[in-house]
């Protein structure tokens, strides 16, 4: 972009842009937790950070769990990069399009990384039937789910989720992130932390830091079983979490209920965000769980352009999805944010789509021919809706609001679930090497047809310097 960027950052007044890039909680903590922590932040800063394993005591207290089934972790990518390096051996499977760290670093390690292509057609729903079929064909040994899914917040239903992880017992490794779980409410307890506490072979990965608003506070956790857990715990520092961290998790235990008011007036923006959305001609906006809004932008429409004039013209920064595998340039994720906010984004929205002239370029272009092909084959991007005409899709029909959760904020305790059948599986049969099933796609081949993975580590991504080796 021309000009000085920096001066976009100012407006006379010191404001900055709305930033609807990062997810987050805009209604936590509260403001008389951030005087708690003001007042107190010379004592935080200068202690040293208690053992980790009280914090993970107090942590448990409040969900409820074990703490030899929950090991703390500064931040999801901490705790992803020991999963990786410690627990997956040859092979990894992951649904696409979905967050770069589940893709990124087993890649950088080595490891094939198993792509199965959500289907644009289905509003990339992920079909645990399906995958679980792929999972047989490739002979994947370990796999992700990460429920809401990052970017689109598709969510599955905890008795479905519970299915697949019973059919896929024989697997090395499963692991369910549920970073931004906090946020649905299509059920009231959707979490399988319980689940994972007494299967062998289960993670899930659960988020803080973000979740509670704070995402410059590093802070994730795992639950699995006790002798999975104990092997992650085992190479981490015995004070791995920063002061800040743990004084934020002992907080919790007095602004409970203040957590569970914020999810519900997100959960109401969030319904609020997309129907405001939703009526833009030409935008589809697909079902979310989470605190950020997965839309595709009407034909012809380029995400990069249109970031860009949002940000110069209008002052208001979004996050285009042409980077991710599996989607495109033709794909934005917006966090969900105040409806003040919103009112602000749509009106921009509109005169960048509509107003100044096509929004530049073929609109689909995810820099991975190979993905390009494959999701033009088998989800047709840019279908036309039946019944659309030539100013654009048929109006979608309305979705009707999910059922208002608990509000509780952390996984309460609730009765085991009955062992349902498992799923029907297609007999396994190897692949030969280099060649995709079903349209998986191993890492070799996007590699080949998009620019170099950067061998070094990023800083969050190196698991060795938490240990000081």
């Amino acid at each position: 972009m021309a000009g000085n960027v920096t001066s976009l950052f100012r407006d006379g007044t010191g404001a900055g842009p709305v930033d609807f890039r990062v997810p987050g909680n805009p209604y936590f903590p509260t403001p008389g937790m951030f005087d708690e922590l003001s007042a107190r932040l010379r004592e935080i800063v200068t202690s040293r950070p208690g053992d980790t394993d009280t914090v993970t005591a107090e942590l448990c207290a409040l969900l409820g769990l074990p703490p030899q089934c929950v090991v703390m972790g500064n931040g999801a990518a901490e705790l992803i990069a020991w999963i990786d390096h410690l627990l997956v051996r040859d092979s990894l499977a992951v649904p696409v399009p979905v967050s770069a760290r589940w893709t990124g670093r087993p890649a950088e390690s080595g490891k094939r990384v198993d792509m199965f292509p959500l289907q644009e057609a289905d509003g990339f729903a992920l079909d645990l039937d399906r995958y679980a079929g792929f999972l047989r064909a490739r002979g994947s040994r370990a796999a992700v789910v990460c429920n809401p899914n990052n970017p689109d917040g598709g969510h599955l239903r905890r008795e479905r989720l519970v299915r697949f992880l019973d059919a896929m017992a024989d697997l090395d490794l499963l692991v369910v992130d549920e970073s931004y779980l906090d946020f649905a409410d299509a059920e009231p307890e959707p979490s399988v932390a319980r689940e994972a506490v007494l299967r062998p072979n289960v993670i899930v990965l659960r988020g803080l830091g973000g979740n509670l608003g704070l995402p410059g506070v590093h802070c994730g956790y795992l639950v699995a079983h006790p002798a999975l857990a104990g092997r992650v715990r085992a190479v981490l520092p015995r004070r791995n979490l920063g002061s800040l961290a743990e004084r934020v998790v002992s907080m919790l235990r007095d602004h409970g209920p203040a957590y569970a008011r914020s999810l519900d007036r997100l959960r109401d923006d969030r319904r609020e965000m997309t129907a405001r959305l939703s009526a833009l001609p030409g935008l589809t906006v697909y079902p979310s769980q989470a605190n950020f809004l997965f839309v595709r932008l009407p034909v012809g429409a380029e995400g990069t352009l249109v970031r860009d004039r949002l940000l110069t013209g209008h002052r208001i920064l979004v996050r285009d999805c042409g980077d991710k595998i599996g989607s495109s340039s033709r794909f934005l994720r917006l966090a969900v944010r105040p409806q003040a906010d919103v009112r602000r984004l749509v009106p921009a929205l509109e005169q960048v789509l509509y107003d100044s002239g096509p929004a530049g370029g073929s609109g689909y272009s995810s820099g991975t021919a190979t993905v390009d092909r494959l999701i033009g084959e088998t989800s047709g991007a840019g279908l036309r809706l039946a019944g659309s005409g030539p100013a654009g899709p048929a109006p979608r029909p309305a979705v009707p609001a999910p059922a208002v959760g608990t509000g509780v904020p952390l996984p309460a305790a609730v009765p085991p679930m009955p062992v349902a059948p498992p799923v029907p599986m297609a007999p396994w049969a190897p692949t030969p090497p280099g060649v995709p099933a079903r349209g998986g796609l191993t890492a070799a081949q996007v590699r080949g047809t998009v620019r170099p993975v950067e061998t070094r580590p990023r800083k969050e991504d190196r698991p060795w310097q938490s240990t000081g080796t």
